[in-house]
């Protein structure tokens, strides 16, 4: 059997929204999925950056998987840019502790939709699901991604460049690879949510 093309190791998944940030970790094997906590997201400090940057290097992350939120039909609107966008900046924060952690941005259609579902079915009243939604939603999009993996026995996902300024000092971002490739999370029968 041939050796996989995907690190082994903790990976971490992250839920981002405008208000809250869902984090979710799996173990070094890559089996399971599971929620850690809730981030407040903080726009004008980026503290909930920092924490995230703290728990890749408290858990030796060896990769982290942004979900980025797409319409059923494959658009991007303004939450997959805001997803975009805090990608590059847990990048930059990542670069800036000296960890070179790949991040990977993956689709997660409907993924906060399967979370909710999956409290009610747990009997969590709907009031208690905003404690934990996020975190759940992220581990929805990890536990995607690590099957993934394992699935096609390669990296998945649209790897975040660290951005390079040129001699001019302007910003550029690195070609993509062939690796940059996002996929949409599949139901139990192979359907894209």
């Amino acid at each position: 059997m041939a050796e996989a093309d995907f690190p082994r190791g903790v990976k971490l998944g992250v839920d981002v929204g405008t208000v809250r940030v869902g984090l979710a970790a799996c173990d070094p094997d890559g089996i399971l999925a599971t929620p850690v906590r809730t981030l407040s997201r903080d726009a004008k400090k980026n503290s909930d950056v920092k924490v995230l940057v703290r728990e890749a290097a408290e858990r030796s992350a060896v990769e982290i998987f942004v979900g980025l939120p797409r319409t059923l039909k494959g658009a991007e609107r303004a939450s997959a840019q805001m997803a975009r966008d805090y990608a590059q900046l847990l990048v930059d924060a990542l670069a800036a502790a000296g960890m070179e952690t790949p991040v990977r941005l993956i689709d997660e259609r409907l993924s906060t939709v399967s979370a909710h579902q999956s409290l009610h079915a747990a009997g969590m009243s709907s009031r208690e699901h905003r404690r934990v939604v996020d975190q759940v939603a992220a581990a929805g999009i990890l536990q995607h991604a690590i099957d993934m993996e394992k699935s096609l026995r390669t990296t998945v996902g649209s790897r975040v460049r660290y951005r390079v300024a040129d001699v001019e000092g302007h910003v550029r971002q690195p070609m993509r690879g062939k690796e940059d490739i996002i996929t949409p999370i599949q139901d139990g029968q192979g359907r894209s949510e």
